[in-house]
């Protein structure tokens, strides 16, 4: 499909982006949960700076990405312990 434009509004700010059709309902999800993230900390830490709120919203993400990550490498090593578990056994066959 062809790409078009939609406008975005991040911190008072707007953006105007070419996407795809197929990806047009996560982009708006992703900037309505960034706009309710930087009006938590905005509560939160009482500040009205919309650099120092953004730092801390893309401090965040950047934390439970790398959370995120970290259970995901102990997920994939249970993984390969069962299946070299399972090789195992049934090498034994």
């Amino acid at each position: 499909m062809k790409e078009f434009f939609i406008k975005i509004k991040i911190a008072d700010r707007t953006y105007s982006l070419k996407i795809k059709p197929e990806d047009e309902e996560i982009l708006r999800q992703a900037a309505k949960a960034i706009e309710n993230k930087l009006k938590l900390r905005q509560e939160q830490m009482r500040i009205n700076d919309k650099q120092d709120l953004l730092a801390m919203v893309a401090f965040d993400a950047e934390v439970e990405k790398l959370k995120e990550q970290k259970a995901n490498e102990h997920i994939n090593k249970s993984i390969d312990t069962i299946n070299n578990q399972l090789n195992n056994m049934l090498d034994e066959f």
